[in-house]
């Protein structure tokens, strides 16, 4: 985390930045988050069969979910949703196989007012894939999860930013 004045990618100002990926790109990261998110995925019951996010951010926590999941016996598949669809090859914009049959997971590693994330949500659903709900590592708690619930989609998190902050602010 690193104090100061910032602009996130929602526009907003903030006094805090958090950057998820150094700890979600390490091998203890991706062991811990595979951990802790694949427990508050099975204790939500969504039953997810496919889990992803936007293209970077959600990247290592999909995949640390994915393989959490084979260990224990639940297989979830990851996912990408890339900002726009590519102009070569297959042309895909969400990238992993995930058939029409999927349940999806939206994952994101931050999230301050949920739009870019939505932006996700909307590409998946132009599949005709169906989104059951959103996890983020870091909820920065302003009002993303009103976005969601209008959508009909539970956002659960793992911390809120606030925690985040405060810890740093004691430290």
């Amino acid at each position: 985390m690193r104090l100061g004045d910032f602009t996130l990618a929602s526009g907003a100002r903030s006094n805090y930045y958090l950057d998820a990926r150094p700890t979600t790109m390490c091998a203890e990261g991706q062991f811990l988050v595979g951990h802790v998110a694949f427990k508050l995925i099975r204790d939500s019951e969504l039953d997810p069969t496919h889990v992803g996010g936007p293209t970077m951010g959600a990247d290592p926590i999909a995949y640390a979910i994915a393989h959490r999941s084979h260990l224990e016996g639940h297989p979830i598949d990851g996912f990408s949703v890339r900002k726009k669809a590519k102009e070569h090859g297959t042309g895909q914009q969400v990238e992993g196989g995930v058939p029409p049959s999927a349940r999806c997971l939206l994952v994101e590693d931050s999230m301050t007012t949920g739009k870019s994330t939505m932006v996700a949500v909307q590409a998946v659903r132009s599949h005709g894939i169906d989104i059951i709900g959103v996890l983020t590592l870091i909820d920065r708690s302003e009002n993303a999860s009103a976005l969601f619930e209008a959508e009909g989609l539970q956002l659960m998190s793992i911390f809120k930013g606030s925690e985040i902050l405060e810890a740093a602010q004691q430290s």
